[in-house]
């Protein structure tokens, strides 16, 4: 729901301005609105109690879907990407929450090597056109089963892994086949936090949330 219809229902029901809003009823309804933010329905948070390993595409998941490639004197090209820091900040938070985290790529990309390095990701699969045999290594190396594993994806190629997982998650600028095959579609894009905004709806649902927010503030 968005602020200003909660604040139009308070107005009608209380018949009061705005501004007279006490300090406590202001600090609810803020309140009110970070946990709704990135909260899951209950169905999908049901799912998400029960991950311990959260996977994801790189090109438009953790990032926009933009590849730099810049022409060096020699002949040669360099890869470079943009990350969001809401996304590595929520991926160190995953870290402390206690979930495994990892990415499987179909480009090989020395700058998200050095991001998984940056953020503590311990599974980093890179140059695998095809997802599934990757993902099954992670199976076994983990010792999880596909009900305790997400997966943030964006386009076809992850659809394989995202029919496989007990929590598959699309961000909002994934095709439309990946939208209509998944659990849970974030209301923000990749390389704008939409991994953050999916880390922070399976911490909440495992009740982890508050603790490790907390613990950053500190």
């Amino acid at each position: 729901m968005e602020r200003g219809s909660l604040h139009s229902q308070m107005r009608a029901k209380s018949w009061k301005p705005i501004s007279r809003i006490s300090e406590r009823e202001e600090r609810l309804l803020a309140r009110g609105i970070r946990t709704k933010s990135n909260a899951f329905p209950a169905s999908v948070a049901a799912r998400a109690r029960k991950i311990r390993v959260l996977l994801m595409d790189v090109d438009g998941v953790l990032t926009a879907g933009h590849v730099f490639l810049m022409p060096l004197g020699d002949g040669t090209t360099v890869e470079m990407k943009a990350f969001h820091s809401q996304d590595g900040a929520g991926l160190k938070l995953a870290r402390e929450a206690g979930l495994r985290t990892g990415v499987i790529s179909g480009r090989q990309s020395p700058a998200m090597t050095r991001r998984a390095e940056e953020t503590g990701m311990e599974f980093v699969f890179q140059g695998r056109a095809e997802k599934l045999p990757a993902y099954e290594e992670i199976l076994r190396t983990a010792g999880v089963g596909d009900s305790e594993v997400a997966y943030i994806g964006d386009d076809l190629p992850d659809l394989p892994v995202l029919q496989r997982v007990g929590l598959a998650i699309a961000v909002a600028n994934a095709v439309e086949e990946v939208r209509g095959a998944v659990h849970h579609v974030t209301r923000r894009s990749g390389g704008e936090a939409g991994v953050r905004e999916a880390i922070e709806g399976i911490l909440k649902a495992q009740g982890k949330w508050r603790i490790v927010a907390k613990r950053a503030r500190a």
